[in-house]
Protein backbone atom coordinates (compact mmCIF):
# COMPACT_ATOMS: atom_id res chain seq x y z
CA UNK A 1 0.00 0.00 0.00
CA UNK A 2 1.34 3.38 -0.98
CA UNK A 3 1.98 5.72 1.92
CA UNK A 4 -0.75 8.31 2.27
CA UNK A 5 0.10 11.54 0.49
CA UNK A 6 -1.38 14.96 0.77
CA UNK A 7 -3.52 15.85 -2.22
CA UNK A 8 -1.89 18.45 -4.45
CA UNK A 9 -4.71 20.91 -4.17
CA UNK A 10 -4.92 23.29 -1.23
CA UNK A 11 -7.58 23.10 1.46
CA UNK A 12 -7.11 26.74 2.43
CA UNK A 13 -10.50 27.73 1.05
CA UNK A 14 -12.37 25.38 3.37
CA UNK A 15 -14.20 26.95 6.31
CA UNK A 16 -12.23 26.74 9.52
CA UNK A 17 -13.59 24.52 12.29
CA UNK A 18 -11.42 25.55 15.22
CA UNK A 19 -14.21 27.73 16.56
CA UNK A 20 -17.21 26.63 18.61
CA UNK A 21 -19.00 24.87 15.73
CA UNK A 22 -17.01 21.67 15.38
CA UNK A 23 -14.39 21.43 18.07
CA UNK A 24 -16.62 20.35 20.99
CA UNK A 25 -17.85 17.40 18.93
CA UNK A 26 -14.61 16.08 17.47
CA UNK A 27 -12.82 14.81 20.57
CA UNK A 28 -15.86 13.19 22.15
CA UNK A 29 -16.94 11.37 18.98
CA UNK A 30 -13.41 10.26 18.04
CA UNK A 31 -12.74 9.02 21.60
CA UNK A 32 -16.01 7.08 21.49
CA UNK A 33 -15.00 5.62 18.13
CA UNK A 34 -11.64 4.44 19.44
CA UNK A 35 -13.48 2.47 22.14
CA UNK A 36 -16.50 1.24 20.18
CA UNK A 37 -15.60 0.92 16.49
CA UNK A 38 -16.48 -2.41 14.92
CA UNK A 39 -13.59 -4.55 13.74
CA UNK A 40 -14.43 -4.59 10.03
CA UNK A 41 -12.07 -6.02 7.40
CA UNK A 42 -11.96 -2.86 5.28
CA UNK A 43 -10.74 -0.90 8.33
CA UNK A 44 -7.68 -3.09 8.78
CA UNK A 45 -4.34 -1.91 7.36
CA UNK A 46 -4.03 -4.93 5.07
CA UNK A 47 -7.28 -4.01 3.29
CA UNK A 48 -5.45 -1.32 1.34
CA UNK A 49 -7.14 1.30 -0.85
CA UNK A 50 -8.71 -1.34 -3.12
CA UNK A 51 -10.34 -3.05 -0.15
CA UNK A 52 -11.71 0.31 0.99
CA UNK A 53 -13.07 1.05 -2.49
CA UNK A 54 -14.74 -2.36 -2.79
CA UNK A 55 -16.38 -1.91 0.62
CA UNK A 56 -17.70 1.53 -0.28
CA UNK A 57 -19.38 0.21 -3.43
CA UNK A 58 -20.89 -2.73 -1.55
CA UNK A 59 -22.09 -0.79 1.49
CA UNK A 60 -24.23 1.65 -0.47
CA UNK A 61 -27.82 0.87 0.60
CA UNK A 62 -26.73 -2.53 1.96
CA UNK A 63 -26.14 -3.46 5.63
CA UNK A 64 -22.74 -4.61 6.87
CA UNK A 65 -24.00 -8.09 7.78
CA UNK A 66 -24.90 -8.82 4.15
CA UNK A 67 -21.74 -7.27 2.75
CA UNK A 68 -19.19 -9.13 4.88
CA UNK A 69 -19.27 -12.58 3.23
CA UNK A 70 -19.43 -11.19 -0.31
CA UNK A 71 -16.60 -8.75 0.43
CA UNK A 72 -14.33 -11.53 1.70
CA UNK A 73 -15.02 -13.69 -1.36
CA UNK A 74 -14.54 -10.76 -3.73
CA UNK A 75 -11.11 -9.79 -2.32
CA UNK A 76 -9.99 -13.41 -2.27
CA UNK A 77 -10.84 -13.71 -5.96
CA UNK A 78 -9.77 -10.23 -7.10
CA UNK A 79 -7.19 -8.91 -4.61
CA UNK A 80 -6.18 -6.05 -6.94
CA UNK A 81 -8.08 -3.90 -9.44
CA UNK A 82 -6.14 -5.45 -12.33
CA UNK A 83 -7.40 -8.91 -11.34
CA UNK A 84 -11.01 -7.79 -11.66
CA UNK A 85 -10.27 -5.83 -14.84
CA UNK A 86 -9.07 -9.02 -16.55
CA UNK A 87 -12.37 -10.77 -15.84
CA UNK A 88 -15.68 -10.13 -17.57
CA UNK A 89 -18.28 -7.73 -16.18
CA UNK A 90 -20.66 -10.70 -16.08
CA UNK A 91 -18.41 -12.43 -13.54
CA UNK A 92 -18.55 -9.30 -11.39
CA UNK A 93 -22.36 -9.42 -11.53
CA UNK A 94 -22.29 -13.14 -10.68
CA UNK A 95 -20.00 -12.61 -7.69
CA UNK A 96 -22.16 -9.70 -6.49
CA UNK A 97 -24.74 -12.31 -5.58
CA UNK A 98 -27.80 -11.01 -3.76
CA UNK A 99 -26.37 -7.73 -2.47
CA UNK A 100 -28.93 -5.84 -4.55
CA UNK A 101 -28.53 -2.87 -6.91
CA UNK A 102 -26.27 -4.97 -9.17
CA UNK A 103 -25.34 -2.05 -11.39
CA UNK A 104 -22.84 -1.31 -8.63
CA UNK A 105 -20.97 -4.46 -9.72
CA UNK A 106 -20.71 -3.13 -13.28
CA UNK A 107 -19.54 0.25 -12.01
CA UNK A 108 -16.92 -1.35 -9.79
CA UNK A 109 -15.70 -3.43 -12.72
CA UNK A 110 -15.53 -0.29 -14.88
CA UNK A 111 -13.55 1.52 -12.18
CA UNK A 112 -11.13 -1.42 -11.95
CA UNK A 113 -10.57 -1.34 -15.72
CA UNK A 114 -9.87 2.41 -15.59
CA UNK A 115 -7.49 2.00 -12.63
CA UNK A 116 -5.59 -0.69 -14.52
CA UNK A 117 -5.43 1.39 -17.70
CA UNK A 118 -4.82 4.87 -16.30
CA UNK A 119 -3.10 4.39 -12.96
CA UNK A 120 -0.88 1.34 -13.29
CA UNK A 121 -3.27 -0.78 -11.26
CA UNK A 122 -3.11 1.36 -8.10
CA UNK A 123 -6.16 3.15 -6.71
CA UNK A 124 -5.29 6.85 -7.23
CA UNK A 125 -4.61 9.00 -4.19
CA UNK A 126 -5.87 12.25 -5.69
CA UNK A 127 -9.52 13.10 -5.06
CA UNK A 128 -10.02 14.53 -8.56
CA UNK A 129 -8.59 11.37 -10.15
CA UNK A 130 -10.86 9.23 -7.98
CA UNK A 131 -13.85 11.32 -9.02
CA UNK A 132 -12.91 10.87 -12.67
CA UNK A 133 -13.17 7.08 -12.45
CA UNK A 134 -16.37 5.64 -13.98
CA UNK A 135 -19.08 4.88 -11.49
CA UNK A 136 -17.57 6.99 -8.70
CA UNK A 137 -19.45 9.97 -7.36
CA UNK A 138 -18.63 12.65 -4.82
CA UNK A 139 -19.36 10.47 -1.78
CA UNK A 140 -17.26 7.49 -2.88
CA UNK A 141 -14.32 9.66 -3.99
CA UNK A 142 -14.32 11.45 -0.63
CA UNK A 143 -14.70 8.21 1.33
CA UNK A 144 -11.80 6.46 -0.44
CA UNK A 145 -9.55 9.52 -0.15
CA UNK A 146 -10.38 9.83 3.54
CA UNK A 147 -10.48 6.20 4.70
CA UNK A 148 -7.73 4.80 2.46
CA UNK A 149 -5.35 7.75 2.35
CA UNK A 150 -6.14 9.76 5.49
CA UNK A 151 -7.07 12.91 3.59
CA UNK A 152 -9.32 15.75 4.70
CA UNK A 153 -12.70 15.53 2.98
CA UNK A 154 -16.34 15.84 4.02
CA UNK A 155 -17.73 12.30 3.81
CA UNK A 156 -21.51 12.56 3.77
CA UNK A 157 -23.39 9.28 3.87
CA UNK A 158 -26.86 8.77 5.34
CA UNK A 159 -25.48 8.08 8.82
CA UNK A 160 -23.29 11.20 8.93
CA UNK A 161 -26.10 13.35 7.56
CA UNK A 162 -28.41 12.11 10.33
CA UNK A 163 -25.82 12.81 13.05
CA UNK A 164 -25.26 16.35 11.77
CA UNK A 165 -28.98 16.98 11.34
CA UNK A 166 -29.63 16.08 14.97
CA UNK A 167 -26.49 17.26 16.73
CA UNK A 168 -26.05 20.58 14.93
CA UNK A 169 -29.25 21.48 13.06
CA UNK A 170 -31.65 20.17 15.71
CA UNK A 171 -33.95 18.18 13.43
CA UNK A 172 -34.76 14.47 13.56
CA UNK A 173 -33.90 13.59 9.96
CA UNK A 174 -31.91 15.17 7.14
CA UNK A 175 -33.60 16.04 3.82
CA UNK A 176 -34.35 13.18 1.43
CA UNK A 177 -31.51 14.29 -0.86
CA UNK A 178 -28.22 15.87 0.17
CA UNK A 179 -28.40 19.67 0.01
CA UNK A 180 -25.83 22.42 -0.50
CA UNK A 181 -26.46 23.53 3.09
CA UNK A 182 -25.52 20.06 4.37
CA UNK A 183 -22.31 20.07 2.35
CA UNK A 184 -21.42 23.53 3.64
CA UNK A 185 -22.06 22.45 7.23
CA UNK A 186 -20.01 19.26 6.81
CA UNK A 187 -17.07 21.25 5.42
CA UNK A 188 -17.34 23.77 8.25
CA UNK A 189 -17.19 20.95 10.80
CA UNK A 190 -14.05 19.36 9.35
CA UNK A 191 -11.04 19.45 11.67
CA UNK A 192 -8.09 21.27 10.11
CA UNK A 193 -5.65 18.42 10.73
CA UNK A 194 -5.87 15.76 8.02
CA UNK A 195 -5.56 12.73 10.31
CA UNK A 196 -8.12 14.12 12.75
CA UNK A 197 -10.46 14.93 9.85
CA UNK A 198 -10.27 11.37 8.50
CA UNK A 199 -10.90 9.96 11.98
CA UNK A 200 -13.85 12.33 12.42
CA UNK A 201 -15.31 11.11 9.11
CA UNK A 202 -15.11 7.47 10.21
CA UNK A 203 -16.23 8.20 13.78
CA UNK A 204 -19.29 10.27 12.88
CA UNK A 205 -20.34 7.60 10.38
CA UNK A 206 -20.03 4.86 13.00
CA UNK A 207 -21.96 6.94 15.53
CA UNK A 208 -24.85 7.16 13.07
CA UNK A 209 -24.68 3.45 12.33
CA UNK A 210 -24.61 2.24 15.93
CA UNK A 211 -26.11 4.94 18.19
CA UNK A 212 -27.78 7.79 16.30
CA UNK A 213 -29.85 5.38 14.24
CA UNK A 214 -32.88 6.19 12.11
CA UNK A 215 -35.17 4.39 14.55
CA UNK A 216 -34.76 3.60 18.25
CA UNK A 217 -31.79 5.91 18.65
CA UNK A 218 -29.71 5.20 21.79
CA UNK A 219 -29.23 8.74 23.09
CA UNK A 220 -28.21 7.39 26.51
CA UNK A 221 -25.09 5.93 24.86
CA UNK A 222 -24.26 8.97 22.74
CA UNK A 223 -21.01 10.77 23.60
CA UNK A 224 -22.41 14.14 22.49
CA UNK A 225 -25.96 13.85 23.87
CA UNK A 226 -25.40 16.79 26.20
CA UNK A 227 -24.49 19.01 23.22
CA UNK A 228 -27.03 17.63 20.73
CA UNK A 229 -29.33 20.37 19.44
CA UNK A 230 -32.15 17.91 18.77
CA UNK A 231 -31.91 16.41 22.26
CA UNK A 232 -31.76 19.87 23.86
CA UNK A 233 -34.87 20.89 21.91
CA UNK A 234 -36.80 17.93 23.33
CA UNK A 235 -36.39 15.69 20.26
CA UNK A 236 -39.11 17.30 18.11
CA UNK A 237 -40.81 15.07 15.56
CA UNK A 238 -39.85 15.28 11.89
CA UNK A 239 -41.80 18.02 10.09
CA UNK A 240 -40.32 17.86 6.60
CA UNK A 241 -41.49 15.90 3.56
CA UNK A 242 -42.37 12.24 4.24
CA UNK A 243 -39.32 10.03 4.39
CA UNK A 244 -39.01 7.65 1.46
CA UNK A 245 -39.71 4.06 2.37
CA UNK A 246 -38.16 1.21 0.42
CA UNK A 247 -40.58 -1.42 -0.82
CA UNK A 248 -39.46 -4.58 -2.56
CA UNK A 249 -42.18 -7.24 -2.78
CA UNK A 250 -43.94 -7.14 -6.13
CA UNK A 251 -41.75 -4.39 -7.57
CA UNK A 252 -39.70 -4.47 -10.77
CA UNK A 253 -36.65 -4.66 -8.50
CA UNK A 254 -37.85 -7.99 -7.17
CA UNK A 255 -38.49 -9.32 -10.68
CA UNK A 256 -35.08 -8.14 -11.85
CA UNK A 257 -33.50 -9.93 -8.91
CA UNK A 258 -35.27 -13.18 -9.76
CA UNK A 259 -34.23 -12.99 -13.40
CA UNK A 260 -30.62 -12.23 -12.50
CA UNK A 261 -30.58 -15.13 -10.02
CA UNK A 262 -31.31 -17.57 -12.88
CA UNK A 263 -28.46 -16.14 -14.96
CA UNK A 264 -26.02 -16.07 -12.04
CA UNK A 265 -26.67 -19.74 -11.30
CA UNK A 266 -26.18 -20.77 -14.93
CA UNK A 267 -22.72 -20.92 -16.46
CA UNK A 268 -24.10 -21.14 -19.98
CA UNK A 269 -26.70 -19.04 -21.83
CA UNK A 270 -30.27 -19.68 -20.70
CA UNK A 271 -33.42 -19.77 -22.85
CA UNK A 272 -36.28 -17.32 -22.55
CA UNK A 273 -38.46 -20.13 -21.15
CA UNK A 274 -36.22 -20.47 -18.09
CA UNK A 275 -36.63 -16.77 -17.36
CA UNK A 276 -40.39 -16.88 -17.97
CA UNK A 277 -40.82 -19.36 -15.13
CA UNK A 278 -39.60 -17.00 -12.40
CA UNK A 279 -42.47 -14.48 -12.59
CA UNK A 280 -46.11 -15.00 -13.45
CA UNK A 281 -46.98 -11.56 -14.89
CA UNK A 282 -45.66 -11.33 -18.46
CA UNK A 283 -45.79 -7.54 -18.93
CA UNK A 284 -43.86 -6.79 -15.76
CA UNK A 285 -41.45 -9.65 -16.47
CA UNK A 286 -40.71 -8.33 -19.96
CA UNK A 287 -40.26 -4.80 -18.62
CA UNK A 288 -37.82 -6.01 -15.98
CA UNK A 289 -35.84 -8.03 -18.52
CA UNK A 290 -35.72 -5.10 -20.94
CA UNK A 291 -34.43 -2.93 -18.10
CA UNK A 292 -31.67 -5.41 -17.28
CA UNK A 293 -30.60 -5.46 -20.93
CA UNK A 294 -30.67 -1.65 -21.13
CA UNK A 295 -28.55 -1.41 -17.97
CA UNK A 296 -25.95 -3.75 -19.40
CA UNK A 297 -26.59 -6.42 -16.78
CA UNK A 298 -27.96 -9.00 -19.24
CA UNK A 299 -26.80 -9.73 -22.78
CA UNK A 300 -29.37 -11.02 -25.29
CA UNK A 301 -28.15 -13.63 -27.78
CA UNK A 302 -29.70 -15.07 -30.96
CA UNK A 303 -32.50 -17.64 -30.68
CA UNK A 304 -33.97 -16.17 -27.51
CA UNK A 305 -30.98 -16.93 -25.27
CA UNK A 306 -29.62 -14.69 -22.51
CA UNK A 307 -26.43 -14.50 -20.42
CA UNK A 308 -24.54 -12.19 -18.10
CA UNK A 309 -22.45 -9.62 -20.00
CA UNK A 310 -19.23 -10.94 -21.50
CA UNK A 311 -17.67 -7.59 -22.38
Amino acid sequence: MTAPTKPPHSHSAAPRSDGPLGQPLHGAVIDWFEENARDLPWRRPDAGPWGVMVSEFMLQQTPVSRVLPVYEQWLARWPRPADLAKDTPGEAVRAWGRLGYPRRALRLHGAAVAIAERHGGDVPTDHAQLLALPGIGEYTAAAVASFAYGQRHAVLDTNVRRVLARAVTGVQYPPNATTAAERKLARALLPEDERTASRWAAASMELGALVCTAKNEACHRCPIAAQCAWQLAGKPEHEGPPRRGQTYAGTDRQVRGKLLAVLRDAHAPVPQAALDRVWHEPVQRARALDGLVADGLVEPLPDGMYRLPAS
